[in-house]
């Protein structure tokens, strides 16, 4: 009983938001990307991308072959209506105009992610600056 107790009172797993530079960064072995996604598997937290990263990240082609290895390793996020309005709240309050960032940051704050793993941080951080909850940071 003691045993079943214990386990409902493990948190569940922090999130980690990864970008488009974070994803071309870790297929183009960036030495730094890699390590701070294996450090966060490694820690067991919940490694995710949203939907739209896909689209800033592959053409179609053959040349797709090392982000896709990266994509299969993570869990890609389908893009909620929810997720959807958040990016048009946040793009509103920050007075800024990419989408994909702010579906990102969307993701993060709909997802209780903790943390989003990004090339271009600051962005991100206007975005999230009422989220102090979520640490933006850079590849």
């Amino acid at each position: 009983m003691a045993r079943a107790a214990r386990a409902r009172a493990i948190p569940p797993p922090e999130r980690l938001i990864l970008d488009s530079g974070a994803i071309i960064g870790w297929s183009r072995g960036d030495i730094r990307a890699r390590a701070m996604v294996q450090r966060a598997v490694e820690l067991g937290l919940d490694v995710r991308v949203p939907v739209v990263v896909l689209a800033e990240t592959l053409r179609g082609s053959g040349r797709d072959a090392p982000v896709n290895r990266v994509l299969k390793a993570v869990d890609v996020l389908p893009t909620a209506a929810a997720v959807g309005r958040g990016a048009g709240a946040l793009l509103g309050r920050a007075g800024t105009e990419n989408i994909a960032d702010a579906l990102v940051a969307a993701e993060a704050v709909e997802s209780a992610a903790t943390t989003v793993l990004t090339g271009d941080p600051d962005d991100l951080t206007a975005l999230l600056i009422d989220r102090p909850e979520i640490t933006v940071r850079r590849v």
